[in-house]
């Protein structure tokens, strides 16, 4: 069919969750709902102290504090569609709601992806190039490259949705998945979607592809002046500004390769199996991880965990 003649858009979509596995959904439901208030706290309080507290104005916490906004705004965009799904069987979720909500996932998913290349940049220069990190990494620079993060990322999605909302949709418009994800959402247009296809792998490339090079090359040179420098205390020191950066690059890329670069399964039985496999990895990746930011930075930071310290006893004396 043809983009030109496409139905009328769809009053709205069916997203099925785990509405067959019902057994599963009031666990998930208060595992989900706790993490969630996790994020919100943990991720609330780490752009708090990054505002408050004079020693954390720097280009990592500025980064840092806007990696932990977005892990609000991407879970606060899909997290209340998961929870109100598995309360109510075959949830109806509109059409400008549906592709409201796909735009900033996809949003959000493409700014961390820049935003985490912009910390690996951060990084290096304050390792490899630590007495012109000052005058590379000034308020005038840093800025930009956090700003720029988030228009490339909307842009991007404001591309992908706008490809997305053209196609005609026919059939019972049943969405397969807990929130509208782009990939199941196009499995129900019933037109050509090649050029959504072809769209979303420039994407790919551009906002995976890309900075994971860039993230990889930039360890290199990290870990290469780590291992120069004389002293084993001086080595721990450096790395230890960089490992939680880099904890959370593995968990962030690693899940998104588990969950679009596996095989797909041709027996139907196996294929049900997946299909939950998907679903849950999906859950992990919206919801697990942006719970792990805070806690790895808040852990493996000792700038971090003082700033935290002092807040709360700020607190406990206004109190």
């Amino acid at each position: 069919m043809d983009r030109s003649n496409r139905t009328s858009p769809p009053v709205g979509f069916i997203l099925l969750g785990l509405s067959a596995h019902p057994k599963l959904e009031k666990t998930f439901f208060v595992l989900i709902l706790l993490t969630y208030l996790v994020i919100l706290l943990g991720n609330g309080v780490l752009i708090l102290v990054t505002i408050l507290d004079s020693r954390l104005h720097t280009p990592m916490y500025f980064f840092l504090g806007n990696l932990s906004f977005l892990d609000i705004c991407y879970t606060t965009s899909s997290v209340p569609l998961i929870l109100d799904s598995f309360l109510t069987p075959r949830k109806t979720i509109s059409f400008s709601a549906c592709f409201g909500q796909m735009f900033l996932s996809f949003a959000m998913g493409a700014t961390e992806c820049v935003l985490l290349g912009t910390m690996a940049f951060d990084r290096y220069v304050a390792i490899c190039n630590p007495l012109r990190y000052p005058e590379v990494m000034s308020k005038a620079v840093y800025a930009p490259m956090a700003a720029g993060s988030w228009a490339a990322g909307s842009t991007s999605a404001m591309v992908q949705t706008s490809l997305a909302m053209q196609l005609p949709f026919c059939g019972d418009n049943v969405i397969n998945h807990f929130t509208c994800e782009i990939l199941a959402v196009l499995k129900l247009a019933c037109a050509d979607i090649s050029i959504n296809i072809i769209s979303m792998a420039m994407a790919n490339v551009i906002f995976l592809g890309i900075p994971v090079l860039f993230i990889f090359f930039s360890y290199v040179f990290i870990i290469a002046t780590i291992l120069k420098i004389p002293s084993g205390e001086g080595r721990k020191k450096a790395f230890s500004t960089c490992s939680a950066h880099l904890t959370i690059v593995v968990i962030f890329y690693g899940t998104i390769l588990f969950m679009y670069g596996k095989p797909k399964s041709k027996d139907p039985l196996g294929a049900d199996k997946q299909d939950l496999a998907d679903k849950l990895t999906s859950l992990f990746y919206g919801v697990v991880t942006p719970m792990l930011n805070p806690i790895i930075y808040s852990l493996r930071n000792k700038d971090v965990k003082a700033a935290v310290r002092n807040l709360v006893t700020q607190k406990r004396f206004t109190w």
